[in-house]
């Protein structure tokens, strides 16, 4: 007697069918999760934006101030006199007035003049995750 085997065909059609449903479902998930990462480094790039902006009004302000104080400070007799001795080297009738005057190539360096210094580098995974939580969107100059 001779058995024949006989093999069952309907198993594999079914496993890769949802071997397909599995990469469908993936793609899927990993589509959306990379639609999500622009809008939220937009949003923080908006909100960093907006936080700079509010300095600058603070800063605009205090300086408007100052300003204020200085249109009201240049009311009065005194303050003209000083600026009037100060910014044009004007003196009152029988002073005598002194300018010192440096030799050349007495020129003094300046402090601020400093060579920028190079960021280290950084590994991939660190700008990866700046990359995504928005961190490579700040201005620093």
């Amino acid at each position: 007697m001779t058995s024949t085997v006989e093999r069952d065909t309907s198993a594999t059609p079914r496993k890769q069918r949802w071997g397909w449903v599995l990469a469908v479902v993936l793609l899927s998930a990993l589509a959306l999760t990379v639609s999500g990462v622009f809008p939220f480094r937009q949003l923080i790039d908006q909100r960093r934006a907006v936080e700079e902006g509010r300095q600058q009004l603070a800063a605009l302000e205090d300086e408007n101030r100052k300003l204020e104080e200085d249109i009201t400070a240049l009311g009065t007799d005194a303050e003209i006199e000083r600026v009037a001795r100060d910014q044009y080297g004007l003196v009152r009738p029988g002073e005598t007035g002194y300018v010192i005057v440096s030799p050349p190539g007495a020129e003094t360096a300046d402090i601020d003049e400093v060579a920028p210094v190079e960021e280290a580098h950084r590994p991939w995974w660190v700008q990866m995750w700046d990359w995504i939580t928005g961190s490579d969107l700040r201005d620093d100059g």
